[in-house]
């Protein structure tokens, strides 16, 4: 019985979803910095990043302490980006791989939370670390 409180406590718990949360966010971008790579070269495509103001969303919700309705991530054209180039095309493959760089980084370091609260659940279940 303890185990099934402790577990429900985990899951639900703020720091666990919003660690969630940032990781099916960065999982998304990764989709979209791809994307973005792979049609470097096609006339008329628009950069993809997440919607402008999830950031944004995200964060009060944190901060309200209201994870559970908080939006979920999504893609939208990415209006910031200013390339200049002729054929409308506005990636920059220099800013992809950066953002890439950036965002992977972003991801290791929630999957490493995650898997340390599971590791902290596996311990208390089983009284050992490994």
């Amino acid at each position: 019985m303890y185990e099934l409180t402790m577990i429900e406590r985990l899951f639900s718990s703020s720091n666990y979803l919003a660690a969630k949360q940032m990781l099916d966010a960065a999982s998304l971008r990764q989709e979209a910095i791809a994307n973005n790579i792979a049609n470097i070269e096609t006339p008329g495509y628009k950069r993809m990043d997440l919607q402008k103001d999830f950031a944004e969303q995200f964060a009060t919700h944190v901060r309200g302490g209201t994870l559970k309705q908080a939006p979920a991530p999504s893609l939208a054209e990415d209006s910031r980006s200013t390339s200049l180039r002729k054929d409308g095309n506005n990636v920059e493959l220099d800013k992809e791989l950066l953002a890439m760089s950036k965002n992977g980084l972003e991801y290791e370091a929630m999957t490493e939370f995650v898997s340390g609260s599971l590791r902290q659940l596996r311990m208390a279940i089983t009284g050992r670390t490994v």
